[in-house]
């Protein structure tokens, strides 16, 4: 079962061990952050640093001044990783250590872009912003994201992409020093506090028969019992996804469910498409293009919904988190099961203890994966896990290539 390990080109740039290291987990393929949104992140076996603070959202390549000049909405230079191209460095490392480079793109999760041009954001049916959620409905935002997708995925040396993010991002975020948990928000609620009434959003809406004004009440009214600290539905995850969605009719009427549905999932898809055939034809050749999806088409954030029946005739593949149990990992792939002949699912399944991930069930659980369907595997994340971590992924790889009983080297 092929597997790729998720990096950051920081893990590898200044650590010349890095590449055979990740070698010898027995990967095939590495997915490298090409464009980055913010984060501060651990490097446990790193000579010159453990911990890489990611600023802003970013491009890790230098951009094209052609591409992007006269444009507002850009791409963001960083300077926290040293060297003119720190991906072209890690790429080149991890292909010469034998490994399979795939760019690791993501598109509407950037909270610099939303801090320098307020408009291009989300607004949540209170009329607050989200910066970190570009409006993927608003013209200017859908270039962008299109053009950054072309660009970020077709490096040199690459050879496909993984876009996340392609879609809708609402209010899930992890914010610096957050305190949104005080009311726990179930699917449903998290649904209704991510819909974007900005002006091109609440034109959508109009032109679907169903005035903005009227929706947005709608949606305020629903939410009010659940500030209250009354049940807003299931929680997302702890129930499945078809129950999720029914809640949110339960919630605003299955007119306005209805309305709010079909303007997001028509947007949606559009993005995803066009997103799809600018990276192809900034390829110019084989070049492979999956997106990181939730089956449940309501669904936003770095696994963007999409309608499983649908989303596989443009792209080659998609990328599924299988977090949780079996149950979990059923309701996440069992929907991709009737799929194109050489359509890859790839089962997402974290591997970092500290991040709740499970390294030492690691085989039993790709296995399970593999019986709904799963293709492939991706490991969330390499540069993350632990020395101990990194040992229980090679001796579980080793187990699923069919070489059970050999004892796993230290990685360190």
């Amino acid at each position: 079962m092929r597997s790729a390990a998720f990096l950051y080109p920081w893990d590898v740039v200044g650590d010349p061990g890095a590449a055979d290291r990740l070698a010898g987990l027995g990967v095939q393929q590495v997915t490298l952050a090409a464009a980055y949104h913010s984060t501060r992140a651990l490097t446990p076996r790193h000579p010159r640093h453990r911990i890489v603070t990611a600023r802003h959202t970013a491009v890790l390549y230098p951009p094209d001044p052609a591409r992007w000049a006269g444009r507002a909405l850009r791409p963001y230079a960083q300077d926290w990783v040293p060297g003119a191209d720190p991906f072209d460095e890690a790429a080149r490392a991890l292909t010469a250590a034998g490994l399979e480079v795939h760019t690791w793109v993501v598109l509407a999760h950037n909270s610099r872009l939303g801090d320098g041009h307020p408009d291009s954001a989300v607004r949540n049916a209170y009329g607050d912003p989200y910066p970190w959620a570009p409006c993927i409905a608003r013209p200017e935002v859908r270039g962008y994201l299109v053009d950054l997708a072309a660009e970020a995925a077709v490096r040199p040396g690459a050879r496909g992409s993984e876009l996340e993010s392609c879609g809708w991002y609402g209010l899930a975020h992890l914010h610096a020093h957050d305190k949104t948990g005080g009311i726990p928000l179930s699917g449903a609620a998290q649904y209704l506090m991510s819909v974007c009434f900005c002006t091109v959003c609440a034109h959508g809406y109009d032109e679907l028969g169903l005035p903005a004004g009227e929706l947005r009440a709608s949606v305020v009214r629903a939410l009010e019992p659940v500030w209250a600290g009354a049940d807003g539905g299931p929680d997302e995850g702890a129930a499945g996804r078809a129950e999720e969605w029914a809640a949110v009719e339960a919630l605003v009427g299955a007119e306005c469910a209805g309305v709010l549905r079909t303007w997001r999932d028509r947007v949606a898809r559009s993005l995803q498409r066009a997103a799809v055939r600018a990276v192809r034809e900034a390829a110019a050749g084989p070049f492979r293009v999956l997106l990181h999806a939730d089956p449940a088409a309501h669904r936003c954030g770095a696994n963007a919904g999409v309608d499983p029946a649908e989303v596989l005739a443009h792209a080659d593949g998609v990328v599924v988190p299988c977090t949780g149990d079996e149950r979990a990992r059923t309701d996440a792939l069992a929907p991709f099961g009737d799929r194109p002949a050489g359509a890859t699912v790839a089962a997402n399944l974290t591997v970092v203890s500290g991040l709740g991930g499970r390294p030492g069930t690691l085989a039993a659980d790709a296995a399970h994966a593999a019986s709904l369907g799963a293709t492939e595997l991706r490991l969330y994340h390499a540069g993350l896990a632990s020395d101990g971590d990194l040992t229980a992924v090679r001796e579980a790889l080793r187990s699923l290539a069919g070489e059970p009983g050999k004892p796993g080297k230290p990685v360190a």
